[in-house]
């Protein structure tokens, strides 16, 4: 079996390309993990839909204030500076062109961007979220996922086959295996995991990966998802 990264492992490469000052919001689950991660001497200010802006990290257990909670609803701590606001006028900033990154989980990302992460089908239970605003409002978009299903079907595709939340609106992606672009309606892979072949990747992706430079190699430290 192919050795992959974990969930904090991806986050932490997902937080190495915010900038410093950055306006971002993290969707809810997973996505959260990345403001765990951001460079020393880099500060990011992250938004939430349901009303604060610059949060910081949640307070020790026991010691939570659960009227201070993100779109998730998971306690947080506020940061110097920090802004409560209505939800309408949250709504405003991600739909006016405020925020300059939006890093989102996904069920499937196909070659031209295009995003579905709300609705696994008929069956599934839809939760939509801020998702389908922050796709379209957000600077650049950014995902965050395992490369395959849990039965091991590609999430990269070339068609996306479940509701989509947003069209060509997909800029990276951050994988369990590799970085990738999506620019000109293509996967550009930019990283890979060393011990892990093109032929490898190519068969657990359900488009075709381009090239265009050297590929890196995808380095990551040793994390817990604890």
């Amino acid at each position: 079996m192919t050795l992959k990264l974990s969930n904090a492992q991806i986050a932490w490469r997902a937080a190495q390309d915010i900038a410093d000052g950055a306006y971002v919001n993290l969707g809810i689950g997973f996505p959260e993990m990345v403001a765990q991660y951001q460079p020393p001497g880099r500060h990011a200010i992250f938004h939430t839909e349901n009303g604060i802006l610059n949060f910081g990290e949640a307070p020790e257990k026991g010691s939570e204030d659960w009227d201070l909670i993100n779109a998730g609803k998971k306690a947080v701590g506020l940061k110097p500076g920090a802004a409560f606001f209505h939800h309408a006028d949250s709504f405003a900033m991600v739909r006016g062109g405020h925020l300059d990154v939006a890093i989102l989980g996904a069920y499937q990302v196909a070659e031209n961007g295009d995003l579905a992460n709300w609705s696994t089908g008929p069956k599934g239970v839809p939760a939509v979220g801020g998702a389908m605003d922050l796709v379209h409002g957000a600077k650049r978009v950014a995902v965050i996922t395992d490369h395959v299903t849990k039965d091991g079907k590609p999430k990269l595709v070339k068609r996306c086959t479940l509701p989509l939340t947003g069209v060509g609106c997909v800029t990276r992606v951050y994988t369990s295996l590799a970085v990738i672009d999506i620019q000109d309606g293509h996967f550009v892979l930019r990283e890979k995991l060393a011990a892990l072949s093109l032929e490898d990747l190519q068969a657990q992706t359900g488009a075709t990966l381009h090239l265009s430079g050297p590929i890196g190699d995808l380095v990551i430290p040793e994390l817990s998802d604890d």
